[in-house]
């Protein structure tokens, strides 16, 4: 999720789509055959992970996004509200998560807050049966931002207990509620899904399949480090990975302090089969290029 306070965060992105960018070159895995210009029979293999881009990322209209994304070897694109899930699938691309609502307050109003519960889950309710029909298999929701007198045992008591209302309706329609893990350190002051530790809890409360953290390595790298253990040790609790550099959520290249390419192994080392999605900020003058690139880190 990105960082609110910033000039070009997920809700700025959304707001101001502009023209495509220029579009990328070839894709990032060349074997030596092709290298040498002479053809070859065996493709380059694809990685053991499903790679998605968070659709906020990206100025380009979301038809020629989906083109390049496609070209590059991207599986879908993510966090899309529902009128957009068709451009996405038409392309031949999985929308690999889906927004419930467009709302300015999403990442605030969570299950944390019994008040809020009538509201988000008649937003599911509304939107999974859309959801199962385009093909979708994950929703993002929020934990939310911590309430005056409402401690941590309280909010977890209170997302198992709104949580557990929906997961049976999500699990029906081969729905899986995705609920993120934000840092509160940075740039989501007061959200209260800000451990690994907290997420865990409410999960084990509801004991669903169809309701995963969504976690965000960039977030909880932030948060507590030890990103590659703790997956590890939690990988029954995660249905989804978000990417970003730290500092700042830019390119996972060189130039921030996480080797990607190693948590990319490692979560791919445990068999998870669901998509990983970057979700940062390019400050290449071609963002197509730094797409690319975070393509070929994570192909493992």
């Amino acid at each position: 999720m990105a960082d609110t306070s910033s000039g070009f965060t997920r809700r700025a992105a959304l707001a101001h789509m502009a023209t495509a960018v220029a579009a990328v070159g070839a894709m990032p895995l060349v074997t030596a055959a092709q290298a040498s210009g002479k053809p070859s029979a065996t493709p380059a293999p694809p990685g053991r992970l499903k790679q998605s881009l968070s659709r906020w990322t990206s100025k380009a209209p979301l038809p020629e996004l989906c083109k390049r994304l496609k070209a590059i070897g991207f599986a879908g694109v993510d966090l899309l509200y529902a009128d957009e899930w068709s451009t996405v699938t038409d392309s031949g691309l999985a929308v690999t998560m889906g927004y419930p609502a467009k709302r300015d307050n999403f990442i605030e109003m969570g299950f944390n807050d019994p008040a809020n519960h009538a509201t988000l889950i008649k937003e599911l309710e509304r939107t999974i049966p859309l959801a199962q029909r385009a093909g979708l298999t994950r929703m993002i929701t929020m934990f939310g931002n911590r309430k005056p007198g409402i401690d941590d045992r309280q909010a977890a008591d209170h997302c198992i207990a709104g949580l557990s209302k929906i997961a049976p309706f999500a699990a029906e329609h081969g729905i899986t509620l995705c609920v993120e893990l934000l840092n509160s350190k940075v740039d989501h002051h007061g959200y209260q899904g800000d451990s690994t530790a907290f997420g865990v809890e409410v999960m084990k409360g509801i004991g669903s399949p169809n309701v995963k953290l969504l976690y965000d390595i960039y977030h909880m790298q932030i948060m507590e480090g030890d990103v590659i253990r703790t997956i590890r040790d939690n990988l029954a609790w995660i249905g989804h990975f978000h990417t970003g550099g730290v500092p700042g959520r830019h390119e996972i290249d060189g130039s921030q302090e996480l080797n990607y390419h190693a948590v990319a192994k490692a979560i791919a080392d445990t068999g998870f089969q669901g998509y990983i999605a970057h979700e940062f900020m390019p400050t290449a003058s071609d963002p197509f290029a730094s797409f690319a690139e975070a393509f070929r880190i994570c192909t493992v």
